[in-house]
């Protein structure tokens, strides 16, 4: 699987793209005259949505630069935009060969310890912004945990334990069921997806908001 550019994600200032990682081509338009926007509902999958709320799944890679520049900036503009009527979580996607799952494991055990949103940041930011290029062994996972405010001893017997294994296990297995053809992509509420050449901030903004907007007029 490869990696390319696939969508704006700045305002006027910044080019990002997703990268596409399947074979899968361009994600359907749905034919929902309710929602505005380019997505594709999945009729398999139930709506989580709950009113004046967008739960917001991102699919990512902490090794795909594109992931790391949409935490970057994706993230900050629907959050400016949105606030406290969205509530974002990742899910761990790893798609970039020859790469171990450790920092999927460390991201899965801190989001247990309630240090989710801080970890992915500190690893996102390691691996890109630091350049660090090896392995998360336990000296440097020491480092990190502690950045993070976490119990060293504790986080390990996390890890040990298998459950952040296994969590990313079922992210994956979520990730291909419902065909996400490109690293960053959303999942709205459960069952409305954006990716491929629909991740872009402006068609991302406009789908949570008629989504919104439709909770309005309820």
């Amino acid at each position: 699987m490869n990696c390319r550019w696939r969508a704006v994600w700045s305002l006027a200032i910044l080019v990002m793209g997703a990268a596409v990682l399947l074979n899968e081509p361009l994600s359907a338009l749905a034919a929902n005259p309710e929602l505005k926007g380019r997505f594709e509902l999945l009729k398999d999958e139930p709506s989580t949505h709950q009113r004046g709320k967008v739960k917001i799944i991102e699919f990512a890679d902490f090794y795909c630069p594109h992931c790391h520049r949409f935490d970057e900036t994706g993230i900050p503009l629907l959050v400016k935009e949105f606030g406290n009527k969205i509530e974002v979580t990742m899910v761990g996607f790893p798609v970039i060969p020859g790469k171990l799952p450790t920092a999927f494991h460390m991201y899965e055990q801190a989001k247990v310890m309630g240090k989710g949103d801080e970890m992915k940041t500190v690893l996102f930011r390691t691996i890109h912004t630091d350049k660090f290029g090896g392995v998360l062994d336990r000296s440097i996972r020491s480092l990190l945990i502690r950045e993070v405010g976490l119990d060293v001893a504790v986080f390990e017997a996390g890890i040990e334990s298998g459950k952040p294994a296994k969590a990313l296990e079922d992210g994956e297995r979520w990730a291909k069921r419902i065909n996400v053809s490109s690293t960053p992509s959303l999942l709205l509420d459960g069952n409305i997806k954006i990716d491929g050449a629909n991740m872009t901030p402006e068609n991302a903004i406009t789908v949570i908001r008629s989504i919104l907007e439709n909770d309005a007029k309820k």
